[in-house]
């Protein structure tokens, strides 16, 4: 057996490292990662010894494990350079992409959507997770099995999972709503039963059936919920209620939960403790939030739109950022990469230490498992798929991480690696 590949000296955030991990001067030590059959063998504290001829001395680089993008729409990306003007906000943004619909052919979002996923691929990301819009009862969206068979052409590289973005009336109906869980959960383990909860459409006896049917075919749940500046949508909290209430034993993801923010303190700060309590992971999408909340034509908006972040962490409530729309009428930016939106969040919600801390919340894949646990990660004995952010530091991170080095089962997928990295001349994955 060939001796272990070495990244040494390599500078890991400080959620990642164990407990005792030693520091100086506050700061935790570099480390020394050792990589033998695409895995992480060991992981321990960098010292004096030089490195070996196989290894990599990145004399301080920073370094993630690969992302997960938990809330992007890659049924919808891309489709933007067609259309005409769009009417601001959530409800524009709706109207424009039903009128684009007829453009739409399996051809038309395979070319897309692999395009995206080859963006995200290169960014590092590791997992991802699309909603598929699901407007009709009695038939399936034609990008769902496009997506399906995506999922298997990126198995190894890409973990594709893809979600039925069901608005919520087709819940109305418990037996419709059964039914509409039953083709979910014939797609396969990969597929999660969705829906779509909004002021504009709330009922709360579809959302009931909605979580009883998805716990009858033992089906995973990720809700687009409160979407809105409105302080009146409970939708989240109703939703931590009926999972009690019901015994839900599955993984249920609420993302945007905007309405948060517009809600006195006292009312939404009982929300998150009652979600805490609950099997609910949340998921921030900060770009497309800021674009379309408060968006009125030539107006200045006012308010973020942003969910509370930092509340939500302290209650140990897990937490992550993520893509969400790109390039369409949703939000006309974006590139897949999950660095990008952390970097908006720690503008607008005045993120501190957002490499030592908040970058947990791009990398924690378990968040969307039945099994979500709050411990501390590791590296050891996990695969060697990271990221290097050759050009940035621990303090001004995520500025300058668009250059980086994407390394999978311990070899270069993707980046350019600087000559200074190499030791002796030897070289990862070489």
């Amino acid at each position: 057996m060939s001796a272990p590949v070495l990244l040494d000296r390599v500078r890991l955030p400080r959620w990642l490292l164990p407990a005792d991990w030693p520091q100086r001067d506050g700061v935790p030590v570099l480390a020394r990662l050792a990589i033998e059959g695409g895995r992480v063998q060991s992981l321990r504290p960098a010292d004096d010894a030089p490195t070996p001829a196989a290894g990599w001395d990145l004399g301080g680089t920073l370094a993630l494990p690969g992302f997960v993008d938990a809330h992007t729409h890659l049924d919808k990306v891309f489709t933007l350079p067609r259309m005409k003007a769009v009417q601001p906000g959530l409800l524009g943004a709706i109207d424009a992409m039903l009128a684009d619909r007829v453009n739409w052919t399996p051809a038309d979002v395979r070319e897309r959507a692999a395009r995206g996923l080859q963006w995200a691929w290169e960014c590092g990301t590791t997992h991802l997770r699309t909603h598929v819009d699901w407007w009709e009862p009695d038939a399936l969206p034609m990008a769902w099995p496009v997506m399906a068979e995506l999922a298997q052409e990126w198995k190894g590289r890409v973990r594709l999972e893809q979600v039925s973005l069901i608005k919520l009336p087709l819940f109305e109906d418990a037996a419709q709503a059964l039914r509409l869980a039953k083709q979910v959960k014939a797609t396969g383990p990969h597929a999660l039963l969705g829906g779509f909860v909004h002021s504009t459409n709330w009922s709360e006896n579809a959302l009931r059936n909605l979580l009883r049917s998805a716990q009858a075919c033992e089906l995973d749940i990720d809700l687009h919920v409160d979407e809105e500046l409105n302080a009146s949508a409970t939708g989240l909290a109703a939703t931590a209620r009926i999972l009690a209430e019901i015994g839900y034993e599955g993984r249920v993801v609420c993302g945007h939960v905007c309405a948060l923010a517009e809600q006195p303190e006292a009312q939404a700060l009982a929300t998150l403790d009652a979600v805490a309590r609950a099997p609910i992971t949340v998921v921030s999408l900060p770009a497309t939030n800021l674009l379309l909340q408060d968006a009125v034509t030539g107006r200045t908006p006012r308010r973020r739109g942003i969910t509370l972040v930092k509340e939500a962490r302290e209650r140990g409530i897990p937490l992550l950022f993520a893509s969400d729309n790109v390039q369409d009428p949703f939000c006309r930016l974006g590139s897949f990469d999950p660095v990008e939106a952390l970097g908006t969040a720690a503008l607008v919600a005045q993120l501190d230490e957002p490499f030592e801390t908040w970058s947990e919340a791009l990398c924690r894949a378990d968040w969307l498992r039945r099994d979500a646990t709050v411990q501390r990660p590791t590296l050891v004995g996990a695969p060697a798929d990271l990221v290097l952010f050759g050009a940035a530091d621990r303090f001004g991170w995520p500025s300058r991480s668009a250059s980086r080095v994407v390394l999978r089962a311990g070899r270069v997928a993707h980046g350019e690696v600087p000559a200074t990295w190499r030791a002796h001349g030897g070289a990862v994955g070489a």
